[in-house]
């Protein structure tokens, strides 16, 4: 397997497209570390699924938005399966409703989990990539980040903004050996999607060329592939798993 010997981070894993992506890089070989803010229950759950297919995992409690949680999160991976040589920044939230009405504190959550968050675990487990001279970055953004969409200005926001912020960073650890890439998902069946009203779904799904919602699994085969040695000449870039949607 390609990702073995390999430890990964994935933030938000305890559901939808986290949960797809940690249990993937496990297929392939990886340690995974389950990362969760609230819900341990499904963590334990995704770790029980790792080990039923011959891996190892460990669920690990953070806030990514919180410095020293994440730090001492990191910390805790890393005392348990080694240090990190994949991290997936995949922990986002949603707190919607149009701009000339949204509260401020909604749009400092957002962006403090979605982006700030981004950087807070990236910051932490750099230094070991750097000093090993290999390391795989994978940020999770979204279609709204390129499309825009009514009532997430500041979802498409921190979106928007993990891309710049992977460009910047891939150019600063590129002679480290070290990539990070983008994926954009598009309108993924999640606890998330299914949460919208059919009508809105209906909406979404006739914008879609291939008719359909993709799977969190799809979303996590991009991410894997950006893991692996077969994407080693990849940086910088964002590959988009919507269908056709944008």
């Amino acid at each position: 397997m390609e990702l073995k010997g390999k430890v990964a981070l994935v933030t938000g894993a305890s559901r939808g497209i986290g949960r797809a992506v940690a249990l993937e890089l496990a297929r392939s070989g990886a340690q995974v570390a389950v990362n969760y803010a609230a819900s341990e229950g499904p963590a334990q759950e995704v770790v029980r699924e790792i080990e039923a297919l011959g891996g190892q995992a460990l669920a690990v409690k953070f806030d990514v938005a919180d410095p020293e949680a994440v730090s001492q999160g990191v910390k805790e991976v890393e005392e348990a399966l080694g240090k990190i040589d994949i991290l997936v920044n995949n922990a986002g939230i949603t707190r919607d409703g149009l701009c000339m009405r949204l509260k401020e504190e909604d749009w400092e959550r957002v962006l403090s989990v979605n982006l700030k968050g981004a950087f807070l675990v990236t910051k932490a487990v750099l230094p070991g990539m750097m000093k090993r001279r290999w390391g795989r970055i994978i940020n999770v953004s979204s279609v709204v980040a390129f499309s825009g969409n009514p009532g997430q200005t500041n979802y498409a926001a921190s979106k928007a903004g993990l891309v710049g912020f992977s460009r910047s960073l891939a150019l600063e650890v590129a002679t480290r050996g070290i990539t990070v890439n983008v994926v954009a998902p598009g309108f993924i069946e999640t606890d998330m999607t299914a949460a919208l009203p059919e009508k809105v779904r209906e909406a979404l799904l006739s914008r879609v060329p291939l008719g359909r919602p993709g799977t969190p699994e799809e979303v996590a085969y991009a991410v894997v592939f950006l893991a692996s040695e077969k994407a080693a000449y990849i940086t910088g870039t964002v590959i988009h798993v919507n269908g056709g949607l944008w």
